[in-house]
């Protein structure tokens, strides 16, 4: 029999609807109401001012490491913008905007890294799941939710969130496998920052591209430029769109630039370099988002200052009463809390002799 080529059903398109020198393509623009932009601008603007606030404290020992995400908010608050409050949202770790968009507080943020459990707390009205720390391994979370939507006949859908490195994890492959297989609604949607903590994507893979990778296990993929807000909020509405009328997932590759960090532990100055950076802050997308809206003449230089103001009051305020909750919880009785429903009477006892040790005078040095 004679070699032939086999013809694949699908082919990956790029997308990018509003470019770094500002030009815009009129065909492509989505049509996003005043309101819903300006709440998009806003939340952005919020995330990046909470964001630099959060690596000054962090700086100064107020909290502990933490993952920033200045320079990649388009790439998921744009995504995550097109879901219903009934759709489930499952982040990785670095997806700050999309949480605020969902309603999770700045005071839980700050709580979170400080160590306190209770930062965690997801009220049972929002359909999010926590951060997930393991690389790669939420993606499997999203798809059994996926299944489970599908199972009982709803038309919700899943969207989950990781970075370039959870590609080259098995989790990845099989979620996207089974997704594939079983046509779940379930769109991945993943924030290609060029860098796995220090690995660059160049040495993960030898694809041209990642969303391509989709097309071997039979979905849709598509690479969009995660710097454009607009693009990414249109990919994001098509994939949510199809999966809600049972057509299946699909991967999203968003490509974008992590600005700062890795973590706080984190010195990138070892693997890239200063020109990488300002050449990709050029391309910062709350620039570009907010030049977009001066154009249309939604946004004028007083709102921006107005809203610059807003947003740092918004966020001292936080700060404030979440370092206020910080000292109500630092009780140190609460290492005997929620560990039995009806506290017995052995660590009643401990308990007791901890609030007496604690009450005590402090012991003289008989060595001295």
């Amino acid at each position: 029999m004679p070699r032939a080529n086999i013809e694949l059903p699908e082919a990956i398109a790029y997308l990018s609807i509003l470019d770094e020198q500002g030009r815009l393509d009129r065909e492509l623009e989505p049509r996003i109401d005043e309101g819903l932009l300006l709440r998009l601008y806003r939340t952005m603007l919020l995330a990046r001012r909470f964001d630099e606030r959060l690596l000054s404290l962090q700086r100064q020992g107020r909290i502990g490491t933490f993952p920033p995400s200045s320079g990649q908010e388009a790439a998921h608050l744009g995504a995550v913008a097109v879901l219903e409050p009934d759709d489930w949202m499952v982040p990785a770790f670095r997806e700050l905007a999309a949480e605020l968009w969902r309603g999770r507080t700045l005071e839980s943020v700050l709580l979170y890294n400080a160590g306190f459990n209770e930062g965690a707390r997801i009220p049972p009205e929002r359909n999010d799941l926590p951060i997930s720390i393991p690389v790669g391994s939420q993606i499997l979370h999203a798809v059994g939710i996926a299944w489970a939507l599908r199972y009982r006949k709803t038309d919700r859908v899943a969207m989950v969130f990781f970075g370039d490195g959870a590609t080259s994890q098995g989790d990845f492959h099989e979620g996207l496998n089974f997704a594939g297989v079983f046509s779940l609604p379930v769109v991945f949607v993943c924030q290609n920052n060029q860098w796995a903590i220090s690995h660059p994507r160049s040495r993960q893979t030898r694809s041209r591209t990642l969303a391509q990778k989709a097309l071997a296990y039979g979905i849709r993929g598509i690479q969009v430029d995660g710097n454009d807000l607009l693009a990414v909020y249109a990919a994001a509405g098509e994939a949510v769109a199809r999966a809600r009328a049972g057509e299946g997932a699909t991967l999203i590759e968003c490509v974008t630039y992590r600005l700062s960090v890795h973590t706080t532990a984190d010195d990138p100055r070892r693997y890239r370099t200063d020109e990488e950076v300002e050449a990709w802050r050029r391309r910062d997308p709350l620039t570009r988002f907010q030049n977009y809206l001066a154009e249309r003449g939604i946004l004028s230089e007083e709102k921006i200052r107005g809203s610059e103001e807003e947003v740092g009051r918004e966020i001292q305020q936080a700060v404030e009463r979440a370092e206020e909750e910080m000292k109500r919880l630092a009780d140190p009785l609460a290492l005997f809390d929620h560990l039995w429903a009806e506290m017995p009477a052995s660590l009643r006892e401990q308990r007791e002799e901890f609030i007496a040790a604690m009450s005590a005078p402090p012991r003289e040095d008989r060595h001295g």
